[in-house]
């Protein structure tokens, strides 16, 4: 598997607790609960910043990171997979669900199981 973009901003708790408005432990739950996805690469849990639309969760989200724990990928896995270019998809997974593609790119992660 290709590896990410290494220019993609990435976010810590603390920095998620200012933008999200919630507690350190409303963000871990955020985390537990698969609206966001985190990975303690290198150093704190961060997660990345293209995992949010504004100040909340990307709603679009949750439901493919449920197809790709479904598929069998750690967390680890289904982060460069979202933010790495899909050959199918033409962008990266969580630039094609930004740009309003979600059962595009859930038919793509549905595929690698």
């Amino acid at each position: 598997m290709a590896t990410p973009s290494p220019e993609r901003t990435w976010l810590t708790v603390p920095e998620l607790v200012e933008i999200l408005g919630v507690s350190p432990s409303r963000v871990r739950r955020l985390i537990d609960d698969k609206h966001l996805l985190g990975s303690r690469r290198g150093g704190p849990l961060a997660v990345p910043a293209d995992f949010l639309s504004g100040n909340e969760p990307l709603s679009e989200l949750r439901g493919t990171l449920i197809v790709l724990g479904d598929a069998g990928f750690t967390d680890d896995e289904a982060i460069d997979w979202l933010l790495t270019e899909d050959e199918t998809l033409g962008a990266a997974p969580i630039d094609a669900l930004r740009s309003g593609r979600k059962t595009e790119v859930r038919r793509v992660a549905q595929a690698l199981a």
